[in-house]
């Protein structure tokens, strides 16, 4: 983990509250890896908390490291001013990411809305030596624009959304269900809302296939200090910051959590 002032190369308008920010980094390039994430420092100093921020793609041959993220508060609308030559200090690379190690498996990687944020990386990694299928699922066209910024050429992709004004309409369970009963595989891997990701584990679980999800909890340190994000396991408490945020979702009981651990900051 490393504490980085960082330029800010480009910080443009996806659509939306969506927007893609490029830094030039340097420490923490080569540490990074596909599904860890980063506390991106606030400077108004009314905010006091760092952002977690999931880390979209590394660059490591100009040291750029890239973060797509959705305004939603103080924090991220702040953000989302920066602009060129400004700088921002980053914190990270932090958490356990998906388990890329692998060679001539085939991997199904599901990303819905927000999830889709790793996934570049995650693709690039894993692409390298076995066999991907992407699902993407959004709200609507807007919502998965950043799909542009992702290299698909050579990868078979199948985008979904709700009211169907990009790709099949519906959702990304149906297309999983009926690659799982048509071809052998042999992992899935998910990020995105809570409910999505407790139907992708679901199905796989069904079909026998091992599955990793990437959680996503409300996070105050980041570096396991506090027990904002806890989590209840068939291994007992996990910290979804430091033993996560990816799991093997067998271990996970309730992926979409119903009750969350307080703070200990009170955040």
């Amino acid at each position: 983990m490393f504490l980085e002032d960082c330029r800010v190369l480009e910080n443009s308008h996806i659509g939306g509250n969506y927007y893609l920010m490029k830094l030039q980094g340097d420490k923490v390039i080569e540490p990074s890896c596909a599904g860890q994430f980063f506390m991106l420092q606030c400077k108004n100093e009314a905010t006091l908390l760092r952002r977690p921020i999931s880390l979209h793609y590394i660059n490591r041959k100009e040291n750029v490291v890239e973060f797509y993220y959705e305004v939603k508060g103080k924090g991220t609308k702040e953000f989302s001013c920066l602009s060129e030559g400004d700088f921002i200090n980053i914190q990270g690379p932090l958490g356990h990411g998906f388990t890329t190690d692998i060679e001539k498996k085939t991997i199904v990687v599901v990303g819905g809305g927000m999830g889709i944020a790793p996934m570049k990386l995650l693709i690039e990694s894993l692409s390298e030596k076995n066999n991907v299928i992407f699902i993407c699922g959004g709200r609507n066209a807007e919502s998965i624009k950043i799909l542009e910024n992702m290299n698909l050429e050579n990868i078979e992709t199948i985008i979904t959304t709700d009211d169907g004004s990009k790709g099949r309409k519906g959702n990304v369970t149906l297309p999983l269900r009926e690659i799982l009963s048509e071809r052998k595989v042999d992992g899935v891997y998910t990020c995105g809302p809570h409910i999505m990701m407790e139907f992708v584990a679901k199905t796989a679980e069904e079909f026998g296939v091992y599955c990793e999800v990437s959680l996503e909890e409300r996070m105050a340190c980041g570096v396991k200090a506090c027990v904002g994000c806890s989590i209840l396991t068939n291994e007992g408490m996990k910290k979804v910051c430091h033993d996560g945020p990816v799991f093997d979702s067998r271990i996970v009981i309730d992926v979409n959590p119903k009750e969350t651990v307080p703070c200990s900051c009170g955040k």
